[in-house]
């Protein structure tokens, strides 16, 4: 197995951080790689802890009379220049539970209200996200939303449509639109099922 040797901080912003790490592959070779972490600090960073906290959390949730469409915003996102469609989600704050905020980014992207379901453990630990690049890892929370979306608590910087999809909407997204791909497989789950959320049951 690899190891690090050496880890240096390269940049000190808010939200997101390159770290250096000198390395030794199991080779012998010495190398270098970089990570970008959201951790502020390299006692924050997942390879000091060792511990898996969820960063962000992503939000899988029906609306309509019917429980039958799913909320997705289409987001502007700089590194592609355009709009991609994702599950609402956001980074979690210090002392937050994931749940909470869950809630509290829902509210924030779609101006809904948001009631989380009880799933089994395994669904809803967090996962690394792109772990050839960042140490990043999301809790997917799952449940409803009511009201109407609006627009009217989102962030100056965001650029953010909310769109409650039905499955003939959401076949069409996964054919030519951009989309995120934690958001794609959980759709693909969504036409395909004919009781939405029976992948959550435990046998």
């Amino acid at each position: 197995m690899g190891q690090i040797t050496n880890i240096k901080k390269q940049t000190d912003n808010k939200f997101l951080n390159i770290y250096e790490l000198d390395n030794i592959h199991k080779t012998g070779r010495k190398g270098k790689y970089f990570v970008a972490s959201r951790a502020e600090s390299i006692e924050k960073l997942k390879i000091t802890t060792g511990k898996n906290t969820p960063d962000g959390v992503i939000i899988y949730a029906l609306a309509g009379e019917n429980k039958d469409k799913v909320v997705l915003i289409k987001q502007y996102r700089y590194p592609i220049n355009s709009y991609i469609y994702e599950f609402p989600a956001g980074l979690v704050e210090d002392g937050e539970d994931y749940e909470e905020a869950a809630g509290r980014e829902i509210f924030e992207e779609t101006g809904m209200k948001f009631i989380p379901i009880t799933v089994p453990e395994g669904y809803k630990r967090p996962f690394f996200t792109t772990i050839g690049m960042t140490d990043e890892s999301c809790s997917t929370v799952f449940g409803y939303c009511e009201g109407e979306p609006n627009s009217e608590n989102q962030e100056d910087s965001e650029e953010i449509e909310v769109v409650l999809a039905d499955k003939a909407e959401v076949r069409r997204i996964l054919k030519e639109e951009n989309i995120a791909i934690m958001t794609a497989y959980m759709l693909m789950h969504f036409i395909k099922d004919e009781e939405v959320f029976s992948f959550l049951k435990e046998d």
